[in-house]
């Protein structure tokens, strides 16, 4: 094959695996992205000796080889790793009736669960088991040798047929909700409950609009790998994959901001740059979400009328609020990273401010903050009607943070004596500096309303990778939307390769 080049629009965990992989295939690669940060949604930022997160704090298997984590197997083919500290319990649940640690293990899981509902934590076992069964048949099919078109079957039936054989009786679950099994194997009330929680912490949304393997991905390595986090946070698995791209040939163009996808005759051939500079490419890849790509990158003479209507009938996960504050750490030597606060057991789970989550990754990572110190991310779901710059915006903002100020007290009681630095998000803030549509998160779309639109779009040689292309919130999910669209665009001998020299990593790992 001749060489080829792609362009991609944003340098979130989803064009970061695309563009690295496709550069590890040999293809010429150039990332632009508006930020002066790498790494989207992910992004890591310094300010005043702290280091933030700005999205993403939990994850599993970073130190694994053998994690079933779609970016544990890119950050091997690209010989790169991220230093990682294992822990457990993961951490603790605030609900208005107690707290409870929640552990990786499965078993010691459900024994916390028992002391408060010894019923409902047996049917959280059959749920669990369920989650496993599926898990343990996904797991025979590395996500690293999945693509994003019709080539995908036949890989899978001539090399995974025994694992193809497995999944069929539970194509009906890898195809639900998560709400479906739950409403086959849970009645407890309480643990109903507590299984929307953790579909929202993964997706966004409740149990009937998760899909299962989600969760079943979830439980199995929560429960089979390990739970960790990356020293330097989520920065350092952005670094990572920028070592993995660079390495390869590929490049990483930042403040560079794109104004339009370049549309020929029905097909993409690059982009134009803010200031006028174009950048053209055999393939274009955005990785921005699937409103921002048909409002705001593509000429409507251009937009065929599927896109248009998916943008436009599409619903969006809402935005969050975010307080990232430093504070004194003295006498916090028991304190634990992560924490979920529900204020409330009356009101909804996903309805805004209802459900904080919090974390204080120096816990584990000390050099995050200055010495004596701790650094702390928390947040919630906010809407973003209803924000605009100007008038009251800073009283606004103030007043919509005391939902989080309420939730740390809960597991720091005197925490607003000890802010030393004080950082309040807005989804107008989130909205500015990732340039995703109206802040939010991804799309909400129901296992039962429609499926994810997937990496190829109806311009030809215009791709899309990122939480517009795949079920899920989280690193996993748009690492894979990254693998699929990139294996989409090459040979099935190269994926095999790459595929070959996983397996001998392993391998190696395994000794």
């Amino acid at each position: 094959m001749a060489q080829q080049n792609a362009v991609i629009v944003g340098s979130g965990i989803g064009g970061l695996v695309a563009g690295a992989l496709l550069a590890r295939y040999g293809w010429k690669v150039t990332i632009c992205e508006s930020h002066s940060i790498a790494g989207g949604a992910a992004h890591a930022f310094e300010r005043d000796g702290y280091s933030f997160d700005s999205g993403p704090s939990f994850f599993c298997g970073l130190g694994d080889r053998n994690s079933l984590n779609p970016l544990r197997q890119v950050l091997d083919v690209l010989g790169e790793s991220v230093e990682a500290i294992a822990y457990d319990p993961l951490g603790h649940y605030h609900f208005p009736e107690g707290a409870f640690p929640v552990y990786g293990n499965l078993e010691r899981y459900r024994a916390a669960i028992e002391t408060i509902t010894p019923n409902g934590a047996q049917e959280l076992q059959q749920f669990a088991r369920e989650m496993l069964q599926l898990y343990n048949a996904l797991s025979q099919v590395p996500t690293l040798h999945l693509r994003g078109d019709w080539r995908v079957f036949p890989t899978l039936f001539s090399r995974y047929l025994p694992a193809m054989a497995q999944l069929l009786p539970q194509l009906t679950a890898v195809q639900g909700s998560v709400g479906d099994v739950v409403n086959r194997t849970v009645s407890d009330r309480w643990v109903r409950r507590l299984i929307d929680l953790e579909c929202f912490l993964l997706s966004g949304l409740k149990a009937e609009g998760t899909v299962t393997p989600e969760m079943a991905f979830m439980y199995g390595e929560r429960d089979r790998s390990v739970i960790d986090y990356p020293v330097g946070g989520s920065g350092a698995i952005v670094a990572a994959l920028v070592r993995g791209l660079e390495k390869y040939g590929g490049s990483l163009r930042l403040r560079s901001h794109v104004n339009r996808i370049l549309v020929e005759n029905r097909r993409a051939v690059g982009v134009e740059l803010k200031g006028g500079e174009t950048v053209l490419a055999d393939i274009v890849i955005s990785n921005a979400t699937m409103w921002d790509t048909a409002q705001h990158l593509i000429d409507p003479q251009h937009l065929p009328e599927r896109e248009r209507t998916l943008a436009e009938t599409t619903e969006a996960v809402p935005s969050f609020m975010h307080l990232h504050l430093g504070i004194r750490a003295d006498g916090l030597e028991d304190l634990t990273g992560h924490h979920v606060v529900v204020h409330d057991r009356e009101r909804d789970i996903a309805e805004p401010g209802n459900t904080c989550m919090i974390s204080i990754p120096t816990v584990w990572d000390s050099r995050m903050a200055p010495a004596g110190h701790h650094a702390v991310h928390a947040y919630t779901l906010e809407p973003y009607a209803g924000w605009e710059y100007g008038g009251n915006y800073a009283d606004q903002k103030r007043a919509k943070a005391q939902v989080l100020y309420r939730a740390l007290e809960r597991v720091i009681p005197d925490i607003r004596d000890r802010v030393t630095l004080e950082l309040i998000g807005t989804p107008l803030t989130h909205g500015r500096f990732l340039r995703r549509y109206q802040g939010t998160y991804g799309p909400a779309i129901h296992p039962d309303r429609g499926m994810f639109p997937g990496c190829k779009t109806s311009i030809e040689n215009l791709y899309r990778v990122g939480d517009s292309t795949m079920p899920g919130i989280g690193v996993p999910a748009v690492a894979a939307s990254g693998i699929l669209c990139a294996n989409a665009l090459v040979p099935t001998q190269q994926t095999n390769q790459l595929m070959r020299e996983l397996q001998t990593l392993q391998k190696q790992g395994a000794s």
